[in-house]
């Protein structure tokens, strides 16, 4: 793991999934309806192989992503109650719809031969496990208040995309090196995806371990949300604690300043 935006030279690309915490081992995330709608496609063929039991991977996963999110089953977590898992043919990677307690997960078979280039079954996991992880997020996430629509722009859209990235990263679906090439270089913590999600991993590192919770949790805490008001509510109101420091800070640690 690197500290402080130093990078290291023995972390595995692929790594173990992360432990499941004693309190989260029997919560129930929801009812998984798992199919295979493209089943002659060889995306299909290599997934049923990869992956033998997809209801029990699904819900363990969903696991891991709600312990990233949030302290403990008594905290304000959305009631799903059924996920919808599909592994079919589209042009893509992954997308998650719906909303209330039905949420719809959809994965590429085409993606998935690509992902199994070599018949590399380690990577082929990690990605697997990678995409499912930013996906459950979309799932499990708050949301904020008075910051915009999903409009591919606003605060509203860099938090729900950039969680969904910070949480991929904490569970080891991308690299945790931050001189790896699975973290863009340079943009804006409202570039969103990865961009915001390692910083966002960063801050959980080197300023609140429990900052990524936090800042879950701020979605219901702060209204009108912002970056600035949510950094500068889990952090403390000091000047340092502005987004403007804070971002020029990681990037002098990651070195991209």
């Amino acid at each position: 793991m690197a500290i402080a935006g130093k990078p290291t030279v023995d972390t595995p690309k692929y790594k173990e999934p992360i432990k499941i915490e004693d309190q989260w081992l029997n919560y129930h995330p929801g009812d998984i309806n798992f199919r295979i709608l493209s089943p002659e496609t060889e995306g299909a063929k290599i997934y049923t192989r990869i992956v033998k039991e997809p209801e029990s991977y699904i819900t363990d996963n969903a696991r891991r992503v709600i312990q990233t999110l949030y302290f403990s089953p008594s905290d304000s977590i959305p009631d799903i109650h059924t996920i919808n898992y599909e592994v079919n043919k589209f042009d893509g990677i992954s997308y998650k719809s719906g909303g209330g307690d039905v949420v719809q997960i959809n994965y590429s078979t085409d993606w998935i031969e690509k992902s199994f280039d070599g018949n590399d079954t380690i990577r082929l996991d990690y990605e697997t496990r990678g995409v499912i992880y930013h996906e459950l997020t979309h799932a499990f996430q708050l949301e904020p208040q008075g910051c915009g629509t999903y409009d591919g722009k606003s605060p509203y859209w860099a938090f729900i995309e950039g969680m969904a990235d910070a949480v991929r990263v904490a569970c080891g679906g991308f690299e945790q090196d931050f001189a790896s090439d699975d973290r863009p270089r340079g943009g804006n913590w409202i570039s969103g995806y990865r961009t915001t999600g390692y910083f966002l991993y960063w801050l959980s590192l080197n300023k609140d371990k429990d900052f990524i919770r936090k800042f879950n949790r701020s979605a219901l805490e702060v209204n009108p949300w912002s970056f600035d008001a949510a950094m500068k509510h889990i952090l403390g109101d000091k000047p340092e604690n502005s987004i403007d420091s804070l971002w020029n800070e990681y990037q002098k640690a990651v070195g991209d300043k």
